[in-house]
């Protein structure tokens, strides 16, 4: 296939661009220089939120590996400052989440593009970045795609339309798209690290100690690309590691932190994540499979 990958001077994309290179042709596309090891490829520079930058992009593709986003909401109450500091203007996150998401599926069914596979993220829940601060609801242990989401800022609820918005692009048009919703993406180096400076938890976390490796994103992003004619045509698949980022037991931390959620910690065993992989896994048999308490 040739692939176009978006957002490819970002941190994700150099491992989704090694995992498609030795089978597919790739194409990229991201608004600054991809990174050197990259520079025999195709690159087409430009913007999600220009659509003819979309168009020139999708041209003589058959599939696309969606990058790009604004990965925080930089008109949330607490981050404003940061978000002015780096010159971004208020509705950064809606107009590359939303708008650029946009374009491209509307690029992409006007160039026959096949298949969408797009990165969303875990914080399509609605656990993160809460702006009134309340907790979030949890209802069931693990998490899974049926759980409610309920999120409450732009970045949020843009990867929650994001998927939704797909699902419309296949209803309308036939395209096949799949939408993952990973967790914090952990680079190896990032990883060393972890293990490095992990440290016994003090408080609840609200991200729920979730992470994933960014070689098994870019595997479940290939494996997704390349999936069988049985998958169905949309789908959403949460995508995180097995364990936690914790030292302590799963049902620990909920006896400690959270103990009106004990009832749901009949299933997890050991460090396992709060999150399940179950429905990625039985679609394209993806694992998980670095670590980062094996560098301890």
């Amino acid at each position: 296939m040739r692939v176009l990958v978006t957002g490819a001077s970002g941190g994700l994309a150099p491992f989704v661009i090694r995992a498609l290179g030795e089978q597919h042709e790739v194409v990229l596309m991201s608004r600054r220089p991809p990174h050197p090891d990259f520079a025999a490829l195709p690159w087409i520079q430009g913007n999600m939120t220009v659509f003819d930058d979309c168009r020139r992009a999708v041209q003589g593709v058959t599939a696309i590996q969606h990058l790009a986003a604004q990965p925080w909401p930089v008109d949330h109450p607490r981050l404003r400052a940061q978000a002015v500091a780096q010159g971004l203007p208020f509705d950064a996150t809606f107009q590359s989440n939303m708008l650029g998401v946009y374009y491209l599926m509307q690029a992409a069914v006007d160039a026959g593009v096949q298949r969408v596979i797009m990165a969303g993220s875990n914080c399509a829940l609605g656990h993160g970045y809460r702006i009134s601060q309340t907790p979030f609801p949890l209802q069931a242990l693990p998490i899974d795609e049926s759980h409610p989401a309920l999120p409450e800022d732009s970045y949020s609820y843009s990867k929650l339309a994001g998927e939704m918005l797909l699902a419309s692009y296949t209803r309308a048009y036939g395209i096949r798209t799949y939408v993952t919703r990973p967790a914090a993406i952990y680079s190896p180096a990032r990883r060393q690290q972890i293990a490095q400076q992990a440290t016994p938890a003090t408080a609840w976390n609200p991200w729920l100690w979730a992470w994933v490796g960014s070689e098994d994103v870019a595997h479940a992003h290939q494996l997704l690309m390349e999936g069988p004619a049985t998958l169905p045509l949309h789908d959403v698949y949460y995508l995180t590691a097995d364990d936690t980022t914790a030292l302590e037991p799963s049902a620990e931390l909920i006896a400690r932190w959270q103990p009106t959620l004990l009832p749901y910690t009949d299933g997890l065993c050991g460090y396992q994540s709060f999150f399940s992989t179950r429905k990625l896994a039985q679609a394209v048999g993806w694992q998980h499979h670095s670590s980062w308490r094996a560098l301890r």
